[in-house]
């Protein structure tokens, strides 16, 4: 068996085999046990935090737990950041007599308040490492009695506590698990920065020899000095002993001792690296003068070494590997970061199974299985700490800072996989006092201070690994303030194509920043586009949303960053879709540039790096939201019900052929790892299949059966279409949330449908090419189908058969004030008005001199950025035309989306 899928099948089962080896061993009660403690918990909110809130349900949740699932997704801006608690109780049991118990808290966002029996003994600022807690002495030992645990736990905003702010969603909870660690009066410990206690170094030279450093913590809770011997033991992956060492130790009553061992000439292990990630094991114990275990620790071993190089990139054991990968939230639909362990480890196997070789853990320590997934896939990895966009001038934070940095880098040491430590990300991108120059220029100093002292600490903590700031695309501030000269190696978050520019922009600024910097390292940290899985663009624009757009962006940055010796690599913006409560846009609350949906389904830009990245031959059949494909007609060729389908295929092939209902369309030659097929396809179900060739030879096929609904240009001609869904002042498809695909619009001609007079809303004064507004519209999810809109039309019409028919109107108006903060990140629109003044805007709706609606005021009737709707039966007869009239009173007419239903059709 591949060793890599050995590995990802062990990190699958792991999870189970350690709760029940937890219970056989908490009967033994000989060295280190690990109790879940995740179950049964009393939570409520704090009332007093809560506005118009009168009392508060206590719940039983289960941890991992957030409070923010549901108000993060409303349409109330905000979402709750306040105090609340937690509560549980453990019953002491006469077999603890001679133990310690440690309280481990996976995280708890941001602050955290442990309370045993009233008396509080712990308060930890941070939301995103672990912390342990020595509650043994708070504890009423006596058998079965009841001890009360209290974990108070607030996500509010605190200036002394990073991240003050960011394009991500602060969820409030302890959104990892609890474990009591029962252990014995001598054990390893860190209390100071919730790590294991041990820190494994392991080095290997040029001739490819190794050497492991040990240095540990060993806390002595007893009253008398002790002697002890320490063990370690190096195993290979089918466990056998290359190497064991000894060393004794007397142990101070009381008190915490260091210790350090090595195990030398190490002779040519067998290397880590992504291709063959081959783990060693160390298994490091504490042994009383007469033998007996007190303590043991596992950790994994991958012998490696690496270097970044400013002309050649990066080297892994001596041989130059580029860097391509993604950066990662937490978060997942309906879970927020409460997700749990097996979730989070189909993460990084998604991330392998695309080709990736490297994770940015962005922008904040995550779950330790996280970095055991890299560890065990072959997954290079950086890891930072959330100080994003934005500092305070405070020894409080500056304290807080340094504290956040020790706790990741003791608590994710041990994991080969890491190879970056970093400590700020875009950091001026929210620069304080700007009406103030003076005042500015002395809170960048702060900044580039505050990062200097973080640098030495990092480098203190850890010689062996890279240290990293990520900045925006404000070169000449970063270099002018002298932050580009701290780090080791400066990450780049580049978006030419996407914020501003345009995607050739891209290579260029990568030029420019390695001509600033001839001699810094440089890594590309973020770079994406929003794709909204459920528009597709026939003509891509950029900030369309479109998936189509975004597979362009994407190819022309892959390109760009595969060509470039001096660009170690790439980390795309996101791996998935994830939560940010501020934003609005085509889909509120989340920022969509992900290469897998919220809820972890590719899409075709994930396809398309495997294309790129998969060394084995690869060929995929893009897909579509639901299933279903639109297929537009074109007059001028196609028959009726049938229509023009540009087909995506993704390959690294030499080339493709495609069949289509068992029957050749010939071969093509991908470009850029894909081609565009133009198919003829009629209304229905079609199998589709892409055979790949390589030199000649077929490798690998992909098949697919496709749904494919028509619209229809000719409605008298056309007779099985059965609704027309049209989005008004819209040129993209959407699939609406019930699997309803909404057509772009189109002008009246002569034979079909479509506006007659009428102009696409667009929002003013810009600057780029925009599609509407990108305002959430409350009250409904699909947003996108009233976002757009046309403006000032005169009507509407469709040539179509007598019969009975139902027209629906959607309006929705987009001129009213919208007082949502701008998104910092959308730097093109800071200081502009996403809504615009009011607008008093009254028409009527007629068909000849029969009027369906008089005096339609959207605004008056249900508010800005709500949706009006509107449903009329209709007999169509005569002259078989059907012409819908917007009579202008005040301001001019409106409609966002128009929905046409044939009941019956008169025979003639």
């Amino acid at each position: 068996m591949n060793i890599i899928f050995k590995q990802v099948i062990s990190l699958c089962y792991i999870g189970c085999l350690f709760l029940s080896w937890n219970l056989h061993a908490q009967t033994v009660l000989d060295g280190r046990v690990s109790v879940d403690f995740s179950s049964n918990w009393k939570f409520r909110k704090d009332e007093a935090s809560i506005d118009h809130v009168v009392k508060q349900k206590v719940q039983t949740v289960d941890l991992p737990h957030s409070w923010n699932v549901d108000d993060v997704m409303d349409d109330t801006p905000g979402y709750f950041r306040g105090a609340t608690q937690y509560q549980n109780t453990i019953y002491w049991k006469t077999s603890w007599k001679n133990k310690r118990i440690v309280l481990h808290v996976g995280a708890a966002n941001q602050e955290a308040a442990i309370i045993v029996n009233g008396k509080e003994i712990k308060a930890h600022r941070g939301g995103y490492t672990a912390f342990n807690i020595d509650i043994t002495n708070n504890l009423v030992r006596k058998e079965n009695v009841k001890n009360t645990v209290v974990i108070q736990v607030t996500n509010r905003y605190n200036q002394d506590i990073a991240p003050l702010s960011g394009d991500f969603t602060f969820f409030g909870g302890i959104y990892r698990k609890v474990f009591l660690l029962l252990l014995d009066q001598i054990h390893f410990a860190d209390l100071l920065y919730g790590s294991s206690g041990l820190r494994v170094n392991a080095k290997v030279d040029a001739q490819a020899n190794a050497t492991i450093n040990l240095d540990g913590d060993i806390q002595n809770t007893s009253a008398s000095r002790q002697a002890v011997v320490i063990e370690t033991t190096l195993v290979d992956s089918d466990g056998v002993t290359i190497k064991t060492v000894r060393k004794k130790e007397s142990l101070k009553p009381h008190a915490y001792s260091n210790f350090r061992l090595d195990l030398t000439d190490i002779v040519q292990p067998r290397l880590w690296s992504p291709d063959l990630p081959y783990l060693y094991h160390l298994i490091t114990r504490i042994y009383d003068s007469k033998g007996s275990l007190l303590d043991r620790l596992d950790n994994p071993v991958g012998f490696r070494w690496f270097s970044f190089d400013a002309e050649k990139g990066f080297f892994l054991n001596g041989k130059a590997l580029k860097l391509i990968g993604a950066s990662r939230h937490q978060d997942f639909q309906g879970m927020g970061n409460a997700v749990p362990e097996e979730l989070q480890i189909q993460d990084l196997v998604k991330l392998k199974a695309m080709g990736g070789n490297f994770l940015r853990v962005a922008h904040y320590p995550q779950d330790p299985a996280i970095l055991k997934a890299c560890d065990s896939l072959g997954i290079l990895a950086s890891v930072e700490i959330p100080l994003v966009n934005e500092i305070t001038e405070s020894p409080a934070f500056a304290n807080h800072s340094f504290q956040m940095q020790k706790e990741m880098i003791r608590q994710y040491f041990n994991h080969p996989s890491i190879v970056i430590w970093g400590y700020m990300n875009e950091i001026f991108l929210r620069p304080h006092f700007p009406k103030d120059k003076d005042r500015q220029e002395k809170y960048f100093k702060s900044v580039v201070s505050l990062a200097q002292k973080l640098e030495a600490l990092t480098r203190s903590e850890d010689s062996s690994r890279y240290t990293m700031i990520a900045n925006h695309g404000n070169f000449d501030l970063y270099h002018r303030t002298g932050l580009t000269k701290i780090p080791m190696l400066v990450g780049w978050n580049l978006y030419p194509g996407w914020y501003g520019g345009k995607i050739a922009d891209f290579g260029k600024q990568l030029e420019h920043i390695h001509q600033q910097l001839p001699d810094k390292p440089l890594l590309v940290t973020e770079y994406g586009a929003d794709a909204d899985y459920r528009i597709r663009a026939s003509k891509p624009i950029r900030f369309d949303k479109s998936v189509e757009y975004a597979v362009m962006y994407h190819q022309g940055y892959l390109n760009e960053i595969l060509q470039k010796p001096f660009v170690s690599g790439g980390a795309a913006w996101n791996l998935s879709d994830f939560n940010s409560e501020t934003r609005e846009e085509s889909m509120p609350h989340i920022n969509t540039k992900g290469l897998l949906t919220w809820d972890r389904k590719a899409k075709n830009t994930y396809f398309l790096y495997q294309a790129y990245l998969k060394t084995e031959p690869f060929v995929k059949i893009g897909i579509t939201h639901g299933g279903k494909w639109g297929v537009r007609t074109d007059p001028g060729r196609a028959l009726i019900g049938s229509g023009w389908l540009q087909l995506p295929i993704f390959s690294n092939a030499d080339s493709v052929e495609l069949l289509l209902d068992g029957v050749s369309l010939g071969v093509n030659k991908p470009v850029d790892k894909m081609m565009v097929w133009a198919v003829n396809l009629s209304r229905g179900s079609h199998r589709v299949k892409a055979v790949a060739f390589y030199e000649g030879k077929l490798s690998c096929v992909d098949e697919s059966v496709m749904d494919c609904e028509v619209l229809p240009y000719d409605l008298k001609k056309d007779k099985d279409w059965k609704e027309l869904r049209i989005n008004a002042g819209d040129n993209r498809e959407y699939i609406d949330s019930m699997g309803n695909r909404w057509f772009p619009d189109q002008p009246y001609e002569t034979g079909s449908w479509g506006y007659i007079k009428g102009e696409k809303y667009r929002m003013k004064n810009t600057g780029r090419e925009n599609l509407g507004t990108d305002v959430n519209i409350r009250g409904t999810g699909d947003d996108p189908l009233f976002q757009t809109q046309l403006q000032g039309l005169e009507s509407y019409r469709f040539d179509l058969p007598n019969g009975d028919y139902e027209i629906e109107l959607f309006f929705a108006e987009l001129d009213g004030p919208n007082h949502k903060e701008d998104l910092l990140y959308d730097l093109e629109q800071q200081g502009k008005k996403k809504g615009q003044q009011s607008i008093d805007r009254i028409f009527d709706i007629r068909i000849g001199e029969q009027i369906l609606a008089a005096d339609v005021n959207a605004l008056n009737e249900v508010g800005a950025f709500k949706v009006l709707h509107r449903k009329f039966p209709l007999q169509v007869q005569g002259d078989g035309n059907l012409t819908i009239s917007f009579i202008a009173k005040k301001g001019e007419p409106m409609l966002n989306a128009i929905r046409l239903k044939k009941l019956q059709i008169n025979k003639p």
